[in-house]
């Protein structure tokens, strides 16, 4: 057994020596897993950039401005005319609204004021919804000149001046938005999906299983130059070079799975202690499962493509069926197939510990057959296992 172990630390430390595997099994998933939250992770609500060419820089058009600007949905950016134009024709920008020069002198003098909207094709989601929202401030705008101008004509000959009216309706006005008489309540049925807990065991399960290909290969190839038939030239048996491979596969994956849910502990708080080491006891068992399939598939391989092929076709076979990334309906042909891929026992695990809608106990069917499949891997590989190519 020392002796199995000291082949599975020299891989591990290999591995870890290996710039070009290590990228490939630790960076390549923290970033996949970066780019996956920053796609579905960030706010729900919608957010938006309003580009808008204000010519007048009155009263009334910063009116309009503040009040966009305080909608926390967008984000306005005033543009040059000049260049407006310029990025509206590269598709730099999709839509653009316009101020007029006269815009604060037509609307203080009584008259009406025009604001114009420019935009590519139909401005995309984003530009309609953005004109949807710079329309509805640009309502508010109207509603308060018209409230001034029945108020004006119902005090007409009272004396008051026109100044106190105007402001006495936008103060109306401004308190109505602070505070308004009709207010909307949200009452959520259910939850919103947590991004974190969604996607993360689908991303540990996926890259610990595409490590069974580097390890796959990395046996074949050991075998074809003889490396494996030196070895056994030590004091080394067979059995102690099949059992030190395997425990080094299983030590790759478990590195690589603890290393990400360290940062999404340290990073997302996602766990208390107690779940953080369950889920660490949960990896280790996945590990297993996945280091016994790799070598399974690099005994029967007889060479470095043929093991390579497999174990690509074998995880992302796995890794489609196991509902990685989507929910499979039942009784359904994919959710039948699916009770034969690993990672539908490994995700539903992952996915009850992250939630903490279980404890350790409460996954005991997946834990079970994850160790069964590990049991059989192992037996039926070291029946086929051979250090010489060629050989069985």
């Amino acid at each position: 057994m020392k002796n199995a172990l000291a082949i599975a630390l020299r891989e591990i430390k290999s591995y870890l020596q290996d710039r070009g595997d290590l990228a490939f099994s630790l960076l390549l998933p923290v970033v996949t897993f970066a780019l996956i939250y920053g796609a579905f992770g960030g706010q729900n609500l919608f957010h938006g950039t309003a580009n808008i060419v204000n010519e007048d820089n009155g009263p009334f058009a910063q009116s309009l401005l503040n009040t966009l600007e305080h909608n926390n949905s967008l984000t306005v950016k005033i543009l040059k005319a000049s260049d407006a134009e310029v990025k509206l024709g590269r598709s730099d920008i999709i839509q653009l609204m316009v101020i007029p020069a006269d815009f604060s002198s037509k609307l203080a003098a009584g008259q009406p004021a025009q604001i114009t909207f420019k935009q590519r094709g139909n401005g995309g989601q984003e530009g309609q919804i953005v004109y949807s929202i710079e329309n509805a401030a640009i309502s508010d705008l109207n509603m308060g000149f018209q409230v001034q101008a029945v108020v004006s004509q119902a005090l007409d000959g009272t004396g008051i001046s026109t100044s106190v009216i105007f402001n006495t309706v936008q103060q109306a006005v401004a308190t109505e938005k602070t505070s308004p008489s009709v207010s909307i309540r949200e009452d959520l049925t259910g939850s919103l999906p947590d991004p974190v807990g969604q996607f993360l065991p689908g991303i540990i399960t996926m890259y610990v299983l595409f490590s069974i290909t580097i390890g796959a290969r990395a046996f074949a190839e050991e075998k074809r130059k003889g490396t494996l038939e030196r070895l056994l030239t030590t004091r080394l048996t067979t059995s102690q070079l099949f059992t030190g491979k395997f425990l080094a596969g299983m030590g790759r994956g478990f590195v690589q799975t603890v290393i990400l849910l360290v940062l999404s502990y340290a990073v997302f708080h996602i766990f208390t202690p107690l779940s953080f080491l369950e889920v660490i006891g949960l990896s280790l068992v996945f590990a297993a499962a996945g280091g016994a399939v790799g070598m399974l598939i690099a005994s029967v391989a007889r060479t470095p493509d043929s093991a390579n092929w497999i174990a690509v076709f074998f995880t992302m076979g796995t890794v489609m069926l196991g509902g990685t990334f989507f929910t499979l309906t039942k009784g359904t042909v994919i959710y039948t197939l699916s009770r034969f891929s690993i990672n539908t026992y490994a995700n539903q695990a992952f996915k009850a510990l992250v939630a903490r809608s279980g404890s350790f106990a409460d996954v005991g069917v997946p834990f079970i057959i994850l160790a069964g499949v590990t049991v059989f891997a192992l037996l039926i590989s070291r029946r086929l296992f051979s250090a010489v190519s060629g050989q069985r």
